[in-house]
């Protein structure tokens, strides 16, 4: 099976990691849209252009089966439009788990970290507005305005970045938030950071072991059987860290084949 993933960019490989360590037999063609980031900070139409741009791109070039926008912002934005313009594949989107936080809680606050973007989008607010139903929860939600961008710059464990995470940080803390929604894909890169201000009993909820559960299942009712070697391509369009890279998919527990390089098209 092939597998297209994308995002702004290296934040999704957050998502990668996750199915490496729980598909086989699946080659992964990620796409680090560098030369467009930060998502979060772009029009809806800019990021759907984009996405439409990308997935046209992944099906002639590599003739992937299934797709995954590892963005909350683009997802947001977009994957309406995805599954409409791509019947054929199976299209797996991002989502802040604000129901798993609900569900975790004891103190009935979380809080919640993303773009302004995810935050300020129908899909999110829709979100809210089904979940308040069905729990009494305070949610303490904050736009993390440049923290993106702190990471793809590999300053993940940067005095500015702690002092970011901080000023956002300290106001739940003080509100009894006891579980945070990680919603952005870059965010699980600074978990630690967030631990060491919140505390280390701070629960962290994050999708990327969520999506490749649904890609586990969605391959399996379409027919494909995930097993053998795994190969991960890592395409990028503007500058990237390279180095990050391999600190993000080090926990790779089975290794396997990672090809990366400038992609332009």
């Amino acid at each position: 099976m092939k597998v297209g993933v994308f995002d702004s960019g290296l934040g999704g490989l957050t998502v990668v990691q996750a199915l490496a360590n729980s598909l086989k037999g699946v080659e992964v063609f990620y796409i680090a849209d560098t030369l467009f980031a930060p998502y979060g900070e772009k029009t809806k139409e800019q990021i759907l252009k984009h996405s439409l741009d990308i997935t046209n791109y992944l099906i002639s070039k590599h003739q992937i089966d299934a797709l995954i926008v590892a963005c909350n912002t683009a997802t947001s934005a977009a994957i309406k439009y995805l599954r409409e313009e791509f019947p054929h594949l199976m299209v797996i989107g991002t989502e802040p788990g604000v129901k798993p936080a609900m569900q975790a809680t004891q103190t009935k606050n979380i809080g919640v970290l993303a773009t302004p973007a995810t935050l300020s989008g129908e899909k999110y607010q829709q979100l809210l507005k089904d979940l308040a139903l069905e729990h009494e929860v305070i949610v303490h939600d904050q736009a993390c305005r440049g923290l993106v961008e702190q990471i793809e710059n590999g300053k993940v464990s940067d005095v500015d970045t702690h002092n970011m995470l901080k000023d956002w940080l300290d106001p739940m803390k003080e509100k009894s938030v006891d579980t945070i929604v990680l919603g952005c894909t870059h965010y699980p890169l600074v978990s630690e950071l967030i631990k060491e201000i919140m505390g280390a009993n701070i629960k962290l909820i994050e999708t990327g072991s969520a999506i490749a559960r649904r890609l586990e299942s969605l391959s399996s009712s379409n027919g494909f059987t995930c097993d053998g070697e795994l190969k991960i391509n890592v395409f990028y369009t503007g500058e990237i860290k390279k180095e990050m890279i391999n600190m993000i998919l080090e926990t790779w527990e089975d290794g396997g084949k990672i090809v990366v390089r400038n992609e332009n098209e």
